[in-house]
């Protein structure tokens, strides 16, 4: 071949991507991926955007049951919700999800207004990536980061392109949380997405939330290069500091049994006194590494006290 060709190898020759560098969260969000969250109002879509930052942020499974490859930071920009709600949510979700406030690595982006689409706004979006190299970009909603026309793909398809060459160029997942047509209850989750099929089109990972006749929550997962796990079944759920996403399968609320972190945080919570790691596996029903594994995650990040009586809650902040 001549030294104008374009290279070309055999597929044995192509790099493997090992499995532990494919996901960000496993089965959930592959790993430097962009894509939507996206909904119909009023179905939790900020809510698990939020799921997504804690768990990433502080090393947790994200709702309970996905593991997080690798903690990293995550940069938030909330466009819609008052400070004060962002941070009530913050500490529901870290509460139910084992960690404190405080241990959270996420940057939450405080400018009254962002657009994308003006030069000067993207470039100081990009000089705030450049310096604290988040793994998760979330923009949450796409509505309010522009004036373009959602229905152009003339329109839209560049500014996509320029939250992908954000994505190239610092290997950061970007979650975009975007709203679906309100008409769309019988539209394949994908095409329900308001404004241009570009959205559907772009994104690598992209999760949708509808609500259903029984006030459940289906969250359908999408990928472009991995496997799709089955829809899962979603609760919103509440502790003493706001909302949080509960996976429940398909049992109802009431049966659905609760994540092992927060059912141990529960019972100690609970507890008139503190309790030994055997009374809290019997408690539980959960495995005796289960429990010690989690007990040592939760002391660590100051959920939990041990003491010589055994280990009791602590009040988070």
């Amino acid at each position: 071949m001549t030294s104008d060709s374009l290279p070309v190898v055999r597929p044995v020759d192509l790099p493997l991507l090992p499995s532990e560098k494919r996901w960000l969260i496993n089965d959930l969000w592959s790993d430097g991926a962009v894509g939507i969250i996206g909904g119909e109002p009023k179905c939790g879509k900020s809510i698990l955007a939020l799921s997504i930052a804690v768990a990433v942020s502080g090393g947790v499974p994200c709702l309970g049951q996905f593991a997080v490859q690798t903690k990293g930071r995550v940069l938030l920009f909330a466009a819609e919700d008052a400070l004060h709600i962002v941070r009530s949510r913050l500490e529901a979700i870290s509460f139910a999800h084992g960690v404190t406030l405080s241990s959270l690595d996420i940057g939450v982006i405080t400018s009254e207004s962002m657009r994308v689409d003006l030069d000067d706004d993207y470039r100081r979006l990009v000089q705030t990536i450049e310096q604290l190299r988040p793994r998760v970009l979330i923009l949450d909603p796409f509505v309010r980061l522009h004036r373009i026309d959602e229905n152009s793909s003339g329109e839209v398809a560049p500014l996509l392109g320029k939250l992908r060459a954000l994505q190239r160029t610092f290997h950061c997942a970007v979650i975009l949380v975007h709203h679906a047509r309100k008409d769309a209850g019988n539209t394949r989750a994908g095409q329900a997405l308001r404004g241009s099929s570009e959205f559907h089109a772009w994104g690598d990972t992209n999760l949708y939330l509808r609500r259903s006749k029984e006030d459940t929550i289906g969250l359908t997962v999408e990928h472009r290069a991995e496997r799709s796990i089955p829809k899962l079944t979603l609760t919103l759920a509440s502790n003493e500091f706001g909302p949080f996403h509960r996976i429940v399968q398909d049992l109802t609320p009431e049966q659905a049994p609760l994540p092992p972190a927060e059912a141990i945080l529960t019972l100690l919570k609970n507890a008139s006194a503190p309790l030994s790691q055997r009374a809290i596996r019997a408690n539980t029903k959960l495995r005796s590494e289960t429990v010690s594994l989690i007990l040592r995650q939760l002391v660590a990040a100051g959920t939990v006290v041990q003491s010589t009586d055994g280990f009791s809650a602590t009040a988070l902040r």
